[in-house]
């Protein structure tokens, strides 16, 4: 098989991992009679301050025909938050109908959890997130600006068939995983649409009748994401909410430098999207030391996302491999000394 991917480096330590393991994804792949090419498409931040745009106007059909996107990192100290995120991430997770955002937490053998008590596996979870409207849906507007009757409306949207989009696929893992599903809402104050969210979820649980169903308001998830990690299974949550969540699962994992990301498209119109949870750092831009395994392990979904098992069995079989050797090198992160290539190289030795 072959597979064209549009990689997108995008901002910060984006560029660094993934210009890191672009080589190491497409030799794993040849090594196991896969053919990967890559496009490089140079958009992010510095684009939006030299020329107004993060993404020129035909970016969404200039991906389309990729079998994937690979993506680094979106976030730059003098760009707003808000406009990095509707320039590049949010137009293709919406663009694309990537309805479902995929975030597992695994604490590896040979990592610490800043949670005592806690090893090998003993915390090992997959949040589903709804990607493309919630709470991140652009309805709204402010009027009045610069009055004191200025006022500002930001209006959250949920439809049927993108919240069934997301949580028939989260009980879908849950039947094959543990049987254990944990829906996540705030629908004590948010009578319309948390309340519209746990009733879809009700009436998908009648054809999953295998799977254990959970409910919990978002503060205390938050809160047992601390206390009980172990308990969880699959949890799902609209876009806000499992943001939230999944930042909570990166750290109590070890490192947010070890926690991978998808964006899919359910019925694979379009390309899904891969992307490490750990944001652009610009605090450690340039020094070489940014952790890189959260791009692999998401490299790893998306040979799995493929079909291409082998593959992805290796490279996450590999990154579990280094973890636990202790004489292997590590990122400052996760308690080493190494630069990113430091692990990507002997990532590629163990692989090659």
């Amino acid at each position: 098989m072959s597979y064209d991917i549009a990689v997108i480096p995008g901002d910060g330590i984006g560029n660094e991992v993934v210009e890191a393991v672009e080589p190491l994804l497409v030799d794993v792949a040849a090594a196991h009679g896969v053919d990967v090419s890559t496009t490089w498409f140079d958009w992010g931040s510095q684009r939006y301050l030299d020329e107004g745009a993060l993404m020129p106007d035909d970016g969404l059909d200039r991906l389309e025909s990729f079998d994937a996107i690979l993506l680094g990192a979106v976030g730059h100290p003098d760009v707003p938050d808000h406009v990095t995120l509707r320039g590049l991430r949010l137009p293709i997770t919406k663009g694309f109908n990537q309805h479902v955002c995929k975030r597992p937490s695994y604490l590896f053998e040979g990592v610490d959890s800043p949670l005592k008590g806690y090893t090998d596996g003993d915390i090992d979870l997959v949040v589903y997130r709804q990607n493309t409207e919630g709470e991140y849906a652009d309805v709204g507007g402010r009027e009045h600006r610069g009055f004191e009757n200025e006022v500002a409306v930001q209006a959250s949207v949920f439809t049927r068939e993108a919240t069934e989009a997301v949580v028939r696929p989260a009980f879908e893992a849950a039947s094959e995983r543990d049987g254990k599903l944990t829906n996540v809402t705030k629908s004590n104050a948010q009578a319309h649409s948390m309340v519209f969210w746990d009733d879809i979820v009700e009436e998908v649980s009648e054809e999953y009748p295998d799977v254990e169903v959970e409910r919990l308001l978002v503060d205390a998830a938050s809160m047992d994401f601390v206390r009980r990690p172990d308990e969880f299974d699959v949890v799902v949550a609209s876009n806000l909410f499992g943001d939230i969540l999944t930042d909570i699962g990166g750290i109590i994992s070890g490192s947010l430098g070890l926690a991978p990301s998808t964006n899919i498209n359910p019925d694979r119109t379009y390309p899904s999207m891969f992307e490490p949870v750990h944001g652009s750092a610009f605090d450690i831009m340039g020094e070489g030391v940014a952790n890189p395994l959260a791009t692999v392990l998401s490299g790893a979904l998306m040979f799995d996302h493929l079909g291409e098992d082998a593959v992805a069995d290796a490279l996450h079989d590999a990154v579990a491999a280094q973890l636990a050797d202790n004489d292997a090198p590590r990122t400052a992160d996760i308690g080493g000394s190494a630069a990113t290539v430091d692990v990507t190289d002997e990532l590629t030795e163990r692989l090659i």
